[in-house]
């Protein structure tokens, strides 16, 4: 008999960069990246919790720098949520060889692949038991991921919103380029926003803290750190009130 395990968050919006299923390629999908994150989330399922996830398109197309290139913007921004698709359907294979029931709903409707969007349906879904990947951004053009992270997040009432990224968290400066950079363990979204912070985009923070909404940003390449960051354990960079 499964014992549940005490957790600090029971429902998890966890946001990907599409970056983290580069590897060591210069662009597509790794699938032992795609595989290692398969096994970091597999662990979690002594918890027993509720998991959403969304993942951004910058492994395979950015439509912001396209249209820095001079494409259109909107068709620019419509083939990165076509990206996005690729990488949750490539995430929604490496979690279902793991034996991880698995449902991709896509904000851009394409019934043969994945699963339209529905509200209640995907908190349905999270309710059994079940992954959900939320593909396709928000469906519109002009809004990121880190956007529709935020959105989905609110629409299914999740506890709280975990970044994963390449960094222990948010510094006050780029870490990498900047040694002296000094890492925030815990900041408020009011000053992310004023000291322009490069942790989700404005419009994402804005909406996290219209609904109070939790953001937790660590480090998924250090191994065992999602599950320290769902028991509670101080991780990465808290951001709240």
């Amino acid at each position: 008999m499964s014992v549940k395990r005490k957790v600090a968050y029971k429902r998890i919006l966890l946001k990907l960069s599409g970056e983290a299923l580069l590897g060591k390629q210069s662009a597509g999908v790794d699938p032992n990246v795609a595989n290692y994150i398969a096994g970091e989330i597999k662990s979690l399922s002594e918890f027993h919790i509720q998991l959403g996830i969304v993942i951004g398109e910058g492994n395979i197309f950015r439509g912001i720098e396209a249209s820095a290139k001079g494409m259109d913007r909107t068709t620019a921004d419509y083939m990165g949520m076509l990206a996005t698709v690729i990488n949750s359907l490539a995430l929604q294979s490496a979690l279902e060889e793991r034996g991880l029931p698995t449902r991709v709903q896509s904000s851009i409707e394409m019934r043969e692949i994945a699963e339209p969007f529905i509200q209640r349906r995907a908190i349905r879904h999270l309710e059994k038991g079940r992954i959900v990947i939320f593909a396709g951004g928000t469906g519109n053009p002009y809004f990121s991921t880190d956007t529709a992270a935020a959105l989905r997040a609110v629409e299914m009432r999740a506890d709280v919103i975990m970044k994963a990224t390449k960094v222990d968290g948010v510094y006050n400066a780029d870490p990498v380029k900047d040694k002296t950079a000094v890492m925030f363990n815990k900041i408020s979204y009011i000053d992310v926003l004023t000291k322009n912070l490069k942790v989700m985009d404005a419009t994402a923070i804005s909406l996290c803290r219209d609904n109070l909404l939790p953001i937790i940003i660590f480090n998924l390449q250090k191994k065992g750190n999602i599950r320290k960051a769902i028991c509670g354990q101080k991780i990465g960079t808290y951001v709240g009130e």
